[in-house]
């Protein structure tokens, strides 16, 4: 696990706004915001409609020293994702008809799902491969306790938010918005707690479906979004057909593989995952409640700087290297409970204690170094 802290402070963070939001006189009925959040709830329980349209999300996590590999628009790489902007195009036909394109500066990958017929396109190689075997999620996949959103597009970010509502949140909405040319309406969801880095979630739902369309995150002190994932455009009607089939371009070294092989190749073993996951699983916790949740993960130094193994690819050498930027801006703390290195984002906090503990929250790490202290 050389990239957790990575993986996990993947979840909420960075700086700068993305899609600007046009305002103007109210197009909707007025709803409560206990209304909105039923209706929110209620289309997601229902599962996604048929629709297609362009995500354009923006991360920056402010940290020094990041490795040049990791730079904003060079990749479509997990690494990459950490920081800048990046554009999605998604088409949705129904159960196995997906396609997804991830645009780079100068290449771009797309996945095209279509029945049990499976294609991972990448331009920068000019491959193609066929992905082989059961296209059915891992059922395996461990369920850790959830301290920060872990999803990306706005309708899952959407739902992890609206799910963590509770008694400590106030809650405002307004009838306003627009986002990707239709109107919606705005939930703002804000902390009452004091030692959570989040001022407030800003969760647009569209007008007619009540499909969240953009999921703003905004950090204390901060006019601008932190975070923000949603869509330019959309549209909620069937695609054509063609957008679901492939056929490898002449030229193109075309391969078989499947989704294990494929997960070795780029540096993320499935099944290795599963059981690392497996191991963990009796020992992960969480620390408190709502916003101010800590997740508590058996974890080391030197698990973090580990090299990667020969031939576990370039994604594995940017982690280790992303990894080692983050532990070079950490910070030495120590209190009752021990000693560790503390890393802060304007999101999210991690702290890795000397005792073989990594702690992760969207809290200050004050909160982080009460919850090292409760064993």
């Amino acid at each position: 696990m050389p990239i957790a802290v990575t993986a996990l402070v993947a979840g909420a963070i960075g700086a700068g706004p993305v899609i600007a939001a046009v305002q103007g006189g109210p197009a909707l009925p007025e709803r409560t915001a206990e209304q909105l959040l039923a209706d929110a709830l209620r289309a997601a329980e229902t599962g996604p409609r048929p629709m297609s349209g362009t995500l354009l999300q923006t991360a920056s996590f402010g940290l020094p020293g990041l490795p040049q590999t990791a730079a904003p628009g060079g990749s479509t790489s997990p690494a990459a994702l950490l920081a800048g902007s990046h554009e999605l195009k998604v088409w949705y036909g129904g159960e196995n008809k997906i396609r997804l394109a991830l645009a780079g500066r100068m290449s771009e990958t797309d996945l095209i799902v279509s029945g049990d017929q499976a294609w991972l396109w990448e331009s920068a190689g000019n491959t193609a491969t066929r992905i082989k075997g059961d296209l059915t999620p891992d059922k395996h996949a461990t369920e850790a306790p959830k301290a920060l959103p872990t999803a990306t597009t706005p309708q899952q970010l959407a739902q992890e938010v609206l799910e963590r509502v509770e008694d400590g949140t106030a809650i405002g909405v307004t009838a306003n918005e627009k986002v990707a040319g239709r109107d919606a309406y705005q939930l703002t969801l804000a902390p009452k707690d004091a030692s959570s880095l989040v001022k407030e979630v800003k969760v647009a739902l569209d007008g007619e479906t009540f499909v969240p369309l953009r999921v703003q995150v905004y950090a204390k002190s901060a006019a601008e979004p932190a975070f923000e994932v949603g869509f330019t455009s959309v549209a909620f009607t069937p695609p054509a057909p063609e957008n679901f089939t492939f056929t490898p371009p002449p030229g193109a070294t075309v391969k078989e593989q499947s989704l294990n092989e494929l997960g070795r190749e780029m540096g993320a073993d499935p099944q290795e995952r599963r059981e690392k996951g497996e191991e963990l699983k009796g020992d992960v916790k969480t620390v408190g409640e709502g916003w101010t949740t800590v997740a508590v993960v058996p974890f080391s130094v030197e698990d973090l700087t580990a090299k990667p193994a020969e031939g576990d690819g370039a994604e594995s050498e940017t982690a280790a290297a992303t990894a080692e930027a983050l532990l070079k801006s950490a910070t030495p703390i120590s209190g009752p409970w021990g000693s560790g290195k503390v890393i802060q984002t304007k999101l999210v906090s991690a702290l890795l204690t000397d005792d073989g503990r990594l702690l992760v929250g969207a809290v200050t790490p004050e909160k982080l170094a009460e919850a090292a202290g409760r064993k």
